[in-house]
């Protein structure tokens, strides 16, 4: 017998050789119907597999992320039966499941255009419906290869397998077969809806020098009511593009001179410039100390932080004096060098170091995506190095911290506690000391995380910190990183009690993250509405006729006079139009002036929710804005 520790604490025992599918049946067939995969002591498993020690398990449905990446996995291999069926000689190459659904990628000169997407569609939904059942099987590396002889694709993948490893199968229902990994469902069944979202050209295995395949993206969910839900947002989602949006409200641009490379416009540096304002006033009260490092630095340095030997294909570099140097991608190792130029007590510690840098990284052409993916961005960075004592204390103010920003924007948020990764450094020791410590910090709060098994830095783990927008999509943005492994290469020290040299732990951490990126999901989850206190122009005079021009700019004095963005909207153009010119620039107040507002000293205010009504006074609305704008209300 094994002993089956469930999520909730309980245990059962069952059988030695139990599949996970008979155990989660025995819990709930409810369970079971619901279920796509396990994990189980860690790791994600077939339903197939069996119990053969004891064991902590993990059921996991459509709900879970890796859930519902196995039930989008299997829906590619549904999807790539389908081409077979209708391109038979197509050459398969792969499959994933990404964050939005699966693609699967094809050699084929066949122009797949929405006839024959319909008929894909079709034929998958045909699949799902029979209920294939779907097996697993290994083969010998030759054998693997045997199946292959006329897709160079496939055998490239096995042909970089270690010699000697079995390679795995996944079987539907006789009918289809692919080379995978897994996991993936049961049978065919569950997959209730399809859709195929488009056709693309990609580059095999992403290198330009390489052949250009199909690469069909599609999604899938269990109900068809998810579909049409998932549509409808999409639909949402596209009046809310910051690319389109950014573009008509003037903030920012982006051109064939620097492709990856935003230019921001007047409005958009004020919205940026506001946001660092409130970055400066929060960190200057949580007792941050701001610096800034140079963008360009020495090979050396980037070979002590192991950002040359890790992350080199994503630097750009340049020589200076026939010697190496690179553009920081990251702040951090300026700011180990600051740390280190003047003796640091056991006194001084907590230090918080707060940056706003400017950083590069080559991202691909085909990756770029308005202000999301950018190949220069500004980074809130702070750096705070402490003593091992201090950890939990200073990662629960910084998830305060973080708390407090998010809910300005009324942004919720769900974290993720990621884990030690294949390329990483340091010793197994220091890894499970920090990753303790930011597991223990967040039990100590009592904040709800999930595990992401070996996505953390490949210095330390970490915490990360997904944003859900107002239409419930989820961005990832703050990020909470625990570092033994750069104070140890740049040899960082500190003086500790009991007079010796001590080695101090540090947190990586952002709070925007990416400032534009962040700019871009705030203008995606306003819908381009900013707050007042955040939009560019906060309120607009409008004269009703040239003669309330004169009137209109002494309101307009008197807005700015008060520290108010404010413009006065005089263009030989009917009301009207003008009125409405405002509005689609989302602008919080319009002010419309005439006879009886020049008269009575007042102005007739629109704004966007139709609380104001009626004239009043212009040093009442002065007054009624301007603490909308001090108390930064959404």
């Amino acid at each position: 017998m094994v002993k089956v520790t469930l999520k909730d604490g309980k245990v059962i025992e069952v059988a030695k050789g139990t599949s996970y599918a008979e155990i989660v049946k025995g819990i709930s067939m409810k369970l079971y119907k619901e279920a796509t995969v396990v994990r189980a002591n860690g790791e994600l498993c077939d339903l197939r597999d069996a119990a053969e020690e004891d064991v902590v398990l993990e059921v996991l449905t459509f709900d879970d992320k890796d859930g519902k990446k196995a039930f989008w996995h299997t829906s590619s291999h549904v999807l790539a039966q389908a081409i077979l069926k209708f391109i038979p000689d197509a050459k398969l190459t792969i499959g994933p499941a990404i964050d939005n659904g699966f693609y699967y990628d094809i050699d084929t000169d066949v122009l797949i255009d929405e006839a024959m997407m319909e008929k894909l569609e079709k034929e998958m939904k045909e699949i799902a419906k029979r209920g294939l059942a779907i097996s697993r099987f290994e083969l010998s590396k030759e054998e693997a290869l045997a199946r292959y002889t006329d897709n160079e694709y496939k055998t490239e993948l096995i042909n970089e397998l270690p010699e000697g490893e079995t390679i795995s199968f996944y079987e539907q229902g006789g009918e289809f077969t692919d080379l995978c990994a897994g996991p993936h469902l049961m049978t065919t069944s569950p997959i209730g809806a399809f859709k195929i979202m488009s056709v693309a050209g990609a580059y095999w295995r992403g290198k330009s020098e390489n052949k250009m395949l199909k690469r069909v993206y599609a999604i899938s969910f269990p109900k068809a009511k998810q579909l049409e839900e998932y549509l409808v947002l999409l639909e949402e989602a596209k009046k809310r593009d910051h690319r389109k949006l950014g573009k008509e409200l003037r903030l920012f641009e982006f051109v064939d001179e620097g492709p990856g490379f935003p230019f921001f416009l007047p409005k958009g540096m004020t919205v940026y410039n506001t946001l660092m304002e409130y970055w400066r006033e929060i960190h200057t009260r949580e007792k941050y100390v701001e610096i800034s490092t140079p963008t360009i630095l020495s090979r050396h340095l980037w070979e002590t932080s192991g950002h040359w030997y890790h992350y080199k294909e994503n630097m750009y570099t340049t020589q200076i004096d026939e010697a190496d140097f690179a553009i920081k991608p990251m702040n951090c190792p300026g700011g180990m060098l600051v740390y280190k130029m003047e003796p640091r007590s056991y006194r001084d510690l907590p230090i918080r170091m707060g940056e706003i840098g400017l950083v590069h990284r080559h991202e691909l052409s085909g990756a770029l995506n308005g202000l999301m993916r950018v190949r220069c961005f500004h980074q809130d960075d702070a750096h705070i190095f402490m003593t091992k004592e201090q950890i939990q204390d200073e990662i629960k103010d910084v998830v305060r911290l973080f708390d407090e920003v998010y809910k300005l924007f009324g942004l919720t948020f769900h974290v993720e506690l990621s884990t030690r990764p294949e390329n990483s450094m340091g010793s197994d020791e220091d890894w499970e000391v920090a990753t303790e410590g930011l597991r223990g910090a967040l039990e100590a709060i009592g904040l709800d995380y999930v595990v992401n098994e070996g996505d953390g830095a490949f210095y330390g783990p970490k915490i990360d910190f997904h944003l859900n927008d107002a239409i419930g999509r989820t961005w990832q943005c703050g990020t909470i990183q625990l570092d033994m492994q750069l104070p140890e290469r740049f040899e960082l020290e500190y003086t500790g009690a009991d007079g010796q040299k001590h080695r101090p732990v540090m947190i990586h951490r952002v709070v925007y993250g990416s400032i534009e990126r962040f700019i871009g999901i705030l203008i995606e989850h306003f819908a381009g509405a900013f707050p007042t206190w955040l939009a560019p122009v906060q309120a607009v005079v409008i004269p009703v006729s040239e003669a309330h021009k004169e009137y209109a700019h002494e309101v307009l004095a008197k807005l700015k006079a008060a520290g108010i963005r404010a413009e006065c909207d005089d263009r030989n153009e009917k009301m009207g139009y003008r009125i409405r010119e405002n509005q689609l620039q989302k602008v919080p107040y319009m002010l419309v002036v005439g006879d009886k507002e020049a008269e009575a000293g007042a102005v007739a205010p629109r704004d966007r929710k139709e609380i104001l009504k009626g004239a009043m006074p212009t040093e009442e609305f002065i007054s009624y804005i301007t603490a909308e704008i001090k108390e930064r209300r959404r």
